[in-house]
């Protein structure tokens, strides 16, 4: 496998963006999630114009009556108790009740951000989340938390106003710090990375929408689709310099194609081989922490519309052990 040209992500097309949903994490408990999603349907994409200030308010807001959506079941599902059985803390168990009343908060300051911009919000969805006991929750809310602070990253230069901008940068280091809290809750290292990950709306879409079920007709439409869906076959997590293989939703093009990871500010294209309908590629030494794997049409770098095939594929990436120089003051 040739590993790409690392590409920073002042290359990708920042008027591309795309919804939530969800991704996989922790080990077996992710592998076994991650296969009960699929993606819809591939569907004809195009390159749409940059959404305005009002979309991404309408596009967060989606995200966030997901996650409030989504911790309110898992608090009222399983109780501190049954948390305790599974190896949690009690403390950790008080941690996600403020997780649930942060994202409970984030809706309503969206809401009321929308109306005094003189539109009308998106309501809250139905959704379906993958999780049989509490470990399987906290697994999948490192992931949806990760996702988040991607979306947010992702939209922050398309935002023109300076007040909305600030508010999303907000959100952000809260979203953040969820993550960082589940993360380790789990045995992963929260900041496995020196950087965030940003991730445009359309990518971000094709993960949150696995969980969305339906939604109330009166919603504005969002002018973000998934893409085809890209799954692993194997467990969670993976390591660096390794094989990783792929499924994919549809047929693999006969012409060569793609594995391009993104992982932090960097983009990197792996060449990618195909063999009995997969198709894997060798991890890059620069891939670490949560992480986002596309098939490609080119090892360009930038991702587009056009050149994204399949995905994306959450990965949980093992960091390398962290190195530093004493004498860098």
């Amino acid at each position: 496998m040739i590993v790409g040209e690392s590409h920073s992500w002042s290359l990708v097309d920042p008027n591309l963006y795309i919804d939530l949903t969800y991704t996989m994490r922790f080990a077996y408990a992710a592998s076994v999630l991650f296969a009960t999603l699929a993606l819809a349907a591939p569907v004809a994409l195009q390159k749409r114009a940059a959404l305005g200030d009002i979309d991404i308010l309408q596009f967060a807001l989606t995200l966030e009556h997901l996650e409030n959506a989504f911790f309110k079941q898992g608090l009222s599902t399983w109780s501190v108790d049954e948390f305790v059985k599974a190896n949690f803390t009690e403390s950790f168990y008080s941690q996600l009740k403020y997780i649930t009343h942060d994202e409970e908060t984030h809706v309503l300051y969206l809401e009321a951000a929308l109306k005094t911009a003189g539109a009308t919000p998106v309501a809250a969805c139905s959704y379906k989340f993958p999780m049989t006991n509490p470990h399987d929750f906290v697994a999948l809310a490192a992931t949806i938390d990760g996702v988040g602070a991607a979306a947010y990253l992702g939209a922050a230069p398309l935002l023109t106003s300076k007040s909305y901008l600030t508010a999303a940068a907000s959100i952000l280091v809260t979203e953040a710090l969820h993550q960082s809290a589940t993360r380790n809750a789990v045995g992963e290292v929260p900041m496995a990375n020196p950087f965030g990950t940003p991730m445009g709306a359309n990518a971000v879409y094709s993960i949150a929408s696995q969980f969305i079920t339906s939604c109330p007709d009166s919603n504005t439409p969002l002018p973000v689709k998934p893409y085809p869906g890209l799954t692993i076959s194997q467990g969670m997590p993976v390591a660096v310099n390794t094989s990783v293989s792929f499924s994919v939703d549809g047929q693999l093009p006969s012409a060569q194609c793609y594995i391009t990871f993104v992982s932090g500010l960097d983009i990197l294209p792996v060449e990618g081989s195909v063999s009995n309908g997969m198709i894997s590629a060798e991890i890059p030494s620069q891939v670490s922490g949560q992480s986002y794997a596309f098939v490609t049409s080119d090892n360009s770098g930038n991702l587009t519309d056009t050149s994204i095939l399949f995905g994306p594929a959450v990965l949980e990436v093992t960091p390398s052990s962290p190195t530093f120089d004493l004498s860098i003051t």
